[in-house]
């Protein structure tokens, strides 16, 4: 390791006695959130091979959502598994100090400095608090900070998934938490078909609608939250037969398969960015199982990849979290001091980039990596395991 990537190494770990990363879930995690930059991105500054990429960014957030579902999945299954049950205390004081902090300083930026916000408009405060601006989001009204539906999204996932999987751990066998996996990701494209034909079925009032009523809610965009927590309880629960029927030989040309295939189907629906009925129902699918099939290739290649030189990926993937917070914002504030005219081609493409990634490493230096170290001060001290805890209270 040359002295660069022990730098970076140093640098984005998030805690004094943890640089050993994942790097299959890195590559997907980096690529992700490039790929949503590359959607915000201004139209001046799309030279032409941006061009080729930037209608596919908006796939960036179905890749976050799969790894959410398979690393917040396996962290709970981990502890059904260990017969530990679920700790809900530990496990939201864990997410709280992952998200809420970056989250809040950005979202109080927004509402502090006017020049800082990129929308006219932004919804109530509480609507933020609760996580809940993802419903009934209408860009056209409330343009600001819209990024922060996902959160939303995410938010609602950890509220739902330790009761469910505490449920689900009280039945035998593989049935119930298949069947499910299975209504939420057909019951999604049901639901997606249901709304295109009824309350967005008018041409004029779209995108707005669609984007309202079928790309932000949280009960729309749970096919990649779900087959992440799928393949999470299968490697699990089932390592061997994973090992013996999904092997990277066939995960890994079956997830290219299906990420061509996503490329494709986007490319033919009626304007290249899935807001059409083809993207509502398949599409979103379409796109998590690519990502689901490649995530468990990497996963069974991480010894090969950890011989790689690829801190700099990891460098990326530590700040994806802070570039989504920022990016757009920083672009805005970027384009009103220097305009159009100056950022232009590569130029633009170059200092807009600069400054994200100027903005992301000071939001997690000063914010994000200091509060995941008091996080892990903070869940260190000793947690009665919750058959102890049982036995202290009687």
């Amino acid at each position: 390791m040359n002295a660069v990537s022990r730098a970076l190494v140093a640098l984005f770990a998030p805690s004094r006695d943890q640089h050993r990363r994942a790097y299959g879930p890195d590559l997907l995690r980096a690529a992700a959130i490039l790929l949503v930059m590359a959607w915000h991105m201004p139209k001046p500054a799309r030279p032409e091979p941006l061009l080729t990429v930037q209608p596919f960014g908006w796939l960036g957030v179905d890749v976050f959502f799969v790894l959410s579902g398979y690393l917040i999945g396996a962290q709970l299954l981990k502890g059904i598994a260990a017969g530990n049950g679920v700790d809900f205390k530990r496990f939201w004081t864990s997410r709280a100090f992952r998200i809420l902090p970056a989250f809040l300083v950005v979202l109080a930026l927004y509402f502090l400095l006017p020049g800082f916000s990129d929308g006219k408009a932004i919804q109530p405060l509480w609507r933020f608090l609760t996580f809940t601006m993802n419903v009934g989001l209408d860009y056209r009204v409330t343009g600001a900070f819209t990024s922060a539906w996902s959160l939303c999204v995410e938010e609602h996932f950890y509220w739902i998934l330790p009761p469910l999987v505490l449920l689900l751990a009280r039945f035998r066998g593989w049935g119930p938490s298949v069947a499910v996996g299975a209504a939420l990701i057909l019951g999604g494209m049901a639901l997606r078909w249901g709304i295109w034909h009824g309350p967005a079925a008018d041409p004029s009032t779209r995108p707005a609608d669609f984007l309202r009523l079928i790309y932000y809610p949280t009960w729309t965009r749970l096919d990649g939250l779900a087959l992440g927590v799928l393949l999470a309880a299968a490697r699990i629960f089932r390592p061997a037969r994973v090992a013996r029927w999904l092997p990277p030989t066939i995960t890994g040309p079956l997830g290219l398969a299906a990420a061509v295939a996503t490329v494709i189907l986007c490319l033919r629906t009626a304007d290249g960015v899935a807001l059409d009925l083809t993207g509502a129902v398949f599409l979103y699918p379409l796109a998590c199982l690519a990502t689901t099939l490649l995530l468990c290739a990497l996963l069974d290649l991480e010894p090969a990849l950890q011989r790689l030189p690829l801190q700099p990926v990891t460098a990326v993937a530590t700040l994806a979290y802070s570039l989504y917070l920022v990016h757009k914002p920083v672009q805005h504030m970027l384009r009103e001091a220097l305009g159009d005219a100056v950022l232009r081609g590569w130029t633009g493409l170059g200092a807009y980039l600069a400054a994200d990634f100027a903005a992301a490493v000071l939001l997690w230096l000063l914010i994000e990596r200091p509060f995941l170290r008091l996080r892990e001060r903070v869940l260190r001290k000793p947690v009665p395991a919750p058959a102890e805890e049982m036995k202290q209270a009687a």
